[in-house]
Formats: C-alpha cells, sequence, structure tokens
C-alpha cells in the first residue's frame, strides 16, 4: 500500500515538476531550436511516438528510483512522467521504450541479464521488472508482419519472444555482422550497439551503432541497413556513416546511438546522443536531427544540417514552462529531479517542515548513497541549507562514483573539505548543527562556501577543478552530479535547494 501512495503522489507531482526546455531563444527566431533537447546527462534515449504524443527514456545507472519517463508534443519541450523503476537490479543501461496493443513495455539490461517492465498506462504503475533470462545488452524490441514480438540485441542477433513479450522462447539467432568501419577512422572499437527496428514501406530499417561510446571524438556513430525480413539479409547504407563526429574541433563528440522515428505531420527524425566538446564530464546529452528520404529508400542527413547549428522545429510547439532544479522539499514525495545513487530506500528518508530528513549511512561520501541531481548548464550556483542531528555529517558535493566526487560538508560544529576522497576539517567550530553550503562551478572551475544567515558568506581555502572526472578517464559511462549527502550516525535535514544557472 505504502509503495502505491508513493507513485501516485510521484505521478501527481510530475505536472508541477522541472521540465526540459530550450532556455533561449535560437539566432534564427522561434521557429529554430537547438541542440542539446536534454542537455545535461541524458543517454541512450528510446522515443516512443503515440498518435501525437511523445515518450522518451534514458539509462539510468546506478541512480534510482530509475528509467524516469518524460513527455512532450514538439519534441523540444519535456515534462516528466513517472519513474518505472523502483527496485535495484544493477546499473541500468540502453533501454527501449515500446506500445503494444495498449500496453507499454520497457526492456532494459542490467548486471548482465535482460528485464523487462510493463504498464497498461504510460504514467504506470509499472510491474516489478521481470528476468527474461538471456544476456547481451542494447535490447530492441521489434514484430514482425504476422504479429510475432522478437528482441534484437547488440551483437546483431535476435531472439523470439513469448506473445506477452515477457520471456524469451528460443535461442539466440545471428542476423547483423554491422557495417565494416574504414580502417582509418580513429575508432574505439568496432562495438556494434543499439539495435532499433522499424518498417517502412517495403523495407525493414535497422539503425545501429557503432565505433565505441566515447573515446576518441570521432569513435562513436549512426549507422543503417535494411531488409525486406526483419532477420536479414541485411544491406549497408551507401549513406553510412549516417551522423558521425568527423574531427575534434565540433562542438559534438561521439554522436551515436540513434533511433529513426517519424513525427504526426510525416517529418522525419533521428534522436541520439553526444558529449559536448569541453564538457564531457555533464555525460552524453540528448540531440535531435531531421533526416530525409532518397528516391531510392534510404534515409540521410539533409546537406545543409549541423548538429550545433539551429534546426527548423517540428510544426507543433507547445507552451513552455520554466527549467529549474530547485526544490523547498514542501511535499510529501521526492519530486523526479532526485535520485539516489545505488539503492532506493524509501524508509531512509521523509519530509518535515519544509525540508527532506535523510537518515545517515556510512562515514564518507564514498558509502552514502547520496541523493543525486542532474546539473544541465557550464556554469552555476547551487547551494542548500542543513541541519546537523546527532554525531551526522551532510555536505553538497559533486558526484561521479564512489571513488571519484568532491564537496563541501558540515558535522556539528565544523566545515570539512572532501577533495576527491580526503576528508578534513577545513573551518574548526564556525557554526552549531545549522549551516548554509554553496557550491559555485564556473566551467569547472569549483569554489566553495557556507554561510550561518545565507547573507554573509565565507569562501573555504579549498577549490576544485573537476574537468576530468568523466568516462574516458574513470569508466562508468556516468556523468557529474550534484549531490546531498548524509552520513556518520543521525539525521541530515536539507532545505531550500537552489540551483541558478550563471552565464
Amino acid at each position: 500500500m505504502k509503495k502505491t501512495i508513493i507513485f501516485t503522489l510521484l505521478v501527481l507531482s510530475a505536472i508541477f515538476a522541472n521540465a526540459q526546455v530550450q532556455k533561449s531563444i535560437s539566432e534564427k527566431g522561434t521557429d529554430y531550436y537547438s541542440n542539446p533537447i536534454f542537455a545535461g546527462d541524458y543517454p541512450d534515449p528510446s522515443i516512443l511516438r503515440d498518435g501525437n504524443d511523445f515518450y522518451i527514456v534514458h539509462s539510468s545507472f546506478d541512480s534510482y528510483p530509475g528509467l524516469l519517463i518524460w513527455h512532450s508534443t514538439d519534441l523540444i519541450n519535456w515534462t516528466p512522467v513517472a519513474h518505472a523503476l523502483h527496485k535495484n537490479v544493477g546499473s541500468v543501461w540502453a533501454p527501449d521504450l515500446v506500445k503494444y496493443k495498449n500496453k507499454y513495455y520497457i526492456y532494459f539490461p542490467a548486471n548482465n541479464k535482460n528485464y523487462v517492465v510493463t504498464a497498461e498506462s504510460i504514467s504506470g504503475p509499472w510491474s516489478e521488472p521481470i528476468d527474461l533470462n538471456v544476456g547481451n545488452i542494447d535490447p530492441g524490441h521489434f514484430t514482425d508482419e504476422n504479429g510475432k514480438r522478437y528482441l534484437y540485441f547488440s551483437n546483431g542477433g535476435y531472439v523470439p519472444l513469448s506473445d506477452d513479450g515477457l520471456s524469451v522462447t528460443g535461442d539466440l539467432k545471428q542476423a547483423y555482422d554491422g557495417w565494416p568501419i574504414p580502417r582509418d577512422y580513429t575508432i574505439e572499437c568496432f562495438c556494434l550497439e543499439g539495435p532499433k527496428l522499424i518498417k517502412r514501406g517495403d523495407y525493414y530499417y535497422l539503425t545501429t551503432a557503432e565505433g565505441g561510446t566515447a573515446g576518441p571524438a570521432t569513435s562513436h556513430m549512426i549507422i543503417s541497413a535494411r531488409s525486406k525480413s526483419p532477420f536479414g539479409p541485411w544491406e549497408n547504407s551507401p549513406y553510412n556513416p549516417i551522423i558521425r563526429t568527423n574531427d575534434k574541433s565540433e562542438k559534438w563528440w561521439s554522436k551515436g546511438h540513434g533511433t529513426l522515428f517519424d513525427d504526426a505531420n510525416g517529418n522525419w527524425w533521428l534522436v541520439f546522443h553526444g558529449y559536448e566538446n569541453g564538457h564531457y564530464n555533464m555525460g552524453r546529452q540528448t540531440l535531435l536531427q531531421p533526416v530525409e528520404w532518397t528516391k531510392d529508400n534510404w534515409f540521410k542527413s539533409p546537406e545543409d544540417i549541423q548538429t550545433d547549428k539551429p534546426i527548423k522545429r517540428p510544426k507543433a510547439i507547445a507552451a513552455k514552462s520554466d527549467y529549474s532544479l530547485n526544490d523547498s522539499f514542501d511535499g510529501n514525495v521526492l519530486k523526479p529531479q532526485w535520485k539516489f545513487y545505488g539503492e532506493y530506500d524509501t524508509d531512509r528518508f521523509s519530509f518535515v517542515e519544509n525540508s527532506i530528513a535523510v537518515k545517515t549511512k556510512g562515514h564518507s561520501v564514498s558509502n552514502c548513497s547520496p541523493l543525486l541531481c542532474n546539473p544541465s548548464d557550464h556554469s552555476y550556483i547551487a547551494q542548500v541549507e542543513l541541519f546537523i542531528e546527532g554525531n551526522a555529517t551532510g555536505g553538497l558535493v559533486l558526484f561521479y562514483n564512489n571513488i571519484a566526487h568532491s564537496g563541501i560538508l558540515a558535522d556539528s560544529g565544523n566545515i570539512l573539505a572532501d577533495l576527491r576522497g580526503w576528508q578534513f576539517p577545513t573551518e574548526r567550530n564556525v557554526m552549531d548543527k545549522h549551516v548554509y553550503l554553496r557550491l559555485k562551478n564556473i566551467d569547472n572551475s569549483v569554489d566553495m562556501f557556507y554561510s550561518l544567515d545565507e547573507i554573509n558568506w565565507i569562501k573555504i581555502e579549498n577549490s576544485l577543478e573537476v574537468s576530468a572526472i568523466h568516462h574516458n578517464v574513470l569508466g562508468g559511462f556516468l556523468s557529474l552530479r550534484l549531490g546531498l549527502c548524509s552520513m556518520g550516525e543521525g539525521t541530515v535535514r536539507f532545505k531550500n535547494f537552489t540551483y541558478t544557472p550563471v552565464k
């Protein structure tokens, strides 16, 4: 019963929650948009058009609740709907969101397994994850002309599914071996990934990624092949790679993992991800470009389209809402922007007097399972008010994973610094269990402050440089997120979290 109440409140609060929107008008005017459509760490996008509505979901990795679904009517402005995953099954990679016979499914890999969750409504409630008892990654759901269901995987093989889509009914069969990448390309690896299959006219079109998700800027790319059968043989597109970063001087690196889809007006698009040059630690951001069809039934990127230039909007334009991570914690439900790293224990937190009270866990940032949100700007100021109860230590940190994090902390009387896991007092006996903490990140140079009255801010001597905290150094495919930490013995109450972009 408790879980049902929590889920219902989450859905209702999403109406008023933060949205991903275009923050500034394109240099070419309101009829154009600029990439990204999701700023910050939103990798491996899987998109579903349901009539005039679009829904999208991304990899959520070790953050829970996971698989946050977003809604849009114009492909540019997005509002959160619901999380589809609350049970921790491991690090959640590239999902596939589909609708089959008026029921919604998300197929996703985690810990070398593949799972599915289902719902009668996109807003849920979503089922507990069902183990499909099959390995591989990046499941892509499709149906053949007889309505039989299958999953493609990153190795180019497929398995049959039961009619209800909840179990695998046969062995893996190999169908596609990928597009041969020229040896003079600078790539991370061949790495066939992210198969997505659609039917248009006489052909099935298989869209995949190759070249490696990260590594050199020119690695990742979008590949297309077609066949008159969903099982092959596949003919590679003469326009491959459909989209690729050609030089490291470009704004968007490692562009790949694309999904091909149409809108309600008959236009065709690719949604995909890429790293931003100079801001690799923001993770893979969601990008959108139109495609055009040739007379011989191939699709390609139009000659006049560039990822980093203004692009003509879809015809439908939705009403905008302000994007903000600000949270006064004045409700009784965790807002959709927040995720716990590595756990989702509803008994660990509660809402008290316009604050969120988080019970302590562990004795360092490394093992406290911080509450995280996803910054979407190159420069920003984040701050929060803390109340320390018992022998707790609380903090505001920049967190990549359990071995890569830094920030400012406070116990009952001291201000502490956490520099790459080295935790020490930096201002002694300056507070009494109540303090305001602030991080000011200007293009990866981070200053840290505390205040006793939210008016006079004192900069501590310790600052950070965080540009190297990213996947090519640390692995994990993650991003640098803002985190609220509660560790030691007791409880930390957080109040009035604010996030302000700095232009």
